[in-house]
This record gives C-alpha cells, structure tokens and sequence, in this order.
C-alpha cells in the first residue's frame, strides 16, 4: 500500500488560486549547461542550441482545494525556478511543460504545505518588495541574508525592447518561452512522472523591462560560472488559476 505521503506529493486534488500579479523573467543557458538539472525521460525545450531558466514571481492569493471558500485559502509571495522542457505522454502527445528546479515563500506553512503536496523544493525567504516610481524591486534572502533574488523591473514601459543579447528575434518568438506552460513535471522511481496540468483565464502577457537582476541559483551546480543571457521577461495581473489532479505518466508513454 503507498504511504499516506507518496500519495500526497502526487497532487491528488485540484486546488485554485488567484494571481494578482507575475512576472516572468527567462534566463538562455547553453543546452549542455542545464541538461544535468533535468532528469532522464524529460528533454529540453531548445532553441538554437539554448535552454532556458526562468525565474517566476507570483503574487498568489486564496490557494485553496478545489470546492473551498476563498476565506480558507492562503496569501503567500512565490518565487520559482524552472526550466522549459517537454515528455512524451501515454498517447504519444509531445507535452510542453515545466521542470521544477526550486521553490521560494514568504510563509512557512506554504513550505509545509508545498513541500507534502509536490515535488517543488519548497524553502522560505524574506521578501522585501520595494516601490520605485514605475520600478518595482524584489529581493528575497535567507536567515543567513544571504539575497536568493535580486531582480527590479519597469512593467508600466509601453513599448518594451528585448533585452540587448536575447537570442531571440522579436517578441512573437520570445512569448514561446514566456510561461507558465500548461504541465509540470516531477520525477518519481520506476522511471515515473507526476504530471499536474494547469489551466488559467484569460493569459495575455506584456513584455517588461528587466533593470537589474541576480539570481542566487546560478551560482550553483552546474550553473555556475556559466554567463546566463537574460532572454525575455512578461508580466500579467489578475489571473484565476487552477491546478488539476496530478497523473502518473511512465518514460516513454506507457501508464
């Protein structure tokens, strides 16, 4: 019989949220460079020769279960790191998803709760969001102050460039890398993933101006000492969310 815990991690009920507001900043890495944070069964999403990492900030209110009053769900700053990839479902379906490299919260149950119901890495940081006429900062550190995250961005530009290095070449073929992508995908034994697909309102992201940034992840692993290309970055408000059933899909499409 599985542990009471095993069946928690898979994600065994829908759950709901409201995004006030995301921002969505991808960073290119050569493909070489993220392909040992990302297990077996899974395949970078590349273009050009690029994977790519992207650092999600999300102004989360009202997670809940499915079926629950908001009054019971939870308020809580997210800021998580994934890299895009794809897997090969039972039908033979090519999905594009999400690999989930970590997770950080302003709100330790949110680490509880994460933590026993996914696969996501969750761990808790201060957040400090700072207001700077149409700049907005957010840094995010840990007890030792040590900044995780370190990122200030212009969302109110009307008319966003791409920053000067992305390797793409306009923002139509940027939006493929923009997230969130419908699935993520968390690895389990027996050569098994948990699959949660996410569905949203109305998703129309606009292209923001990213001032500075620093991103404590690529000061590890394999990431470290590789020049990541800040290749795009989009922000959208105001967002219904919902999480379905996660599903067991096996390497290589059988159930």
């Amino acid at each position: 019989m599985q542990s009471l815990t095993k069946i928690l991690k898979r994600h065994p009920f829908p759950v709901l949220a409201k995004f006030d507001r995301v921002v969505a900043v991808s960073f290119a890495f050569p493909e070489a460079t993220l392909k040992p944070l990302v297990p077996a069964g899974l395949e970078l999403d590349c273009y050009e020769g690029l994977g790519f990492l992207t650092a999600a900030l999300v102004w989360t209110r009202d997670l809940r279960p499915a079926g629950f009053p908001t009054w019971l769900g939870n308020d809580f700053f997210l800021a998580g790191y994934r890299i895009f990839t794809r897997l090969r479902d039972e039908t033979g379906r090519n999905l594009r998803g999400l690999k989930i490299i970590r997770s950080e919260t302003d709100k330790r149950k949110m680490v509880i709760l994460g933590n026993l119901m996914t696969g996501y890495n969750y761990r808790q940081v201060h957040v400090k969001i700072e207001q700077l006429g149409t700049d907005t900062r957010v840094l995010t550190s840990l007890p030792n102050s040590e900044a995780t995250l370190d990122i200030t961005f212009d969302s109110q530009t009307q008319k966003a460039e791409l920053p000067s290095n992305s390797p793409f070449p306009d923002w139509r073929t940027a939006r493929r890398f923009a997230g969130p992508m419908p699935f993520t995908f968390s690895p389990e034994a027996d050569r098994k993933f948990v699959v949660i697909e996410g569905k949203r309102t109305d998703w129309t992201p606009r292209p923001v101006t990213v001032k500075k940034w620093h991103v404590g992840l690529f000061n590890e692993g394999p990431l470290q000492g590789v020049d990541p290309i800040l290749a795009n970055a989009f922000a959208v408000e105001n967002i219904d969310y919902r999480w379905n059933k996660g599903r067991m899909i096996r390497i290589g499409g059988k159930p």
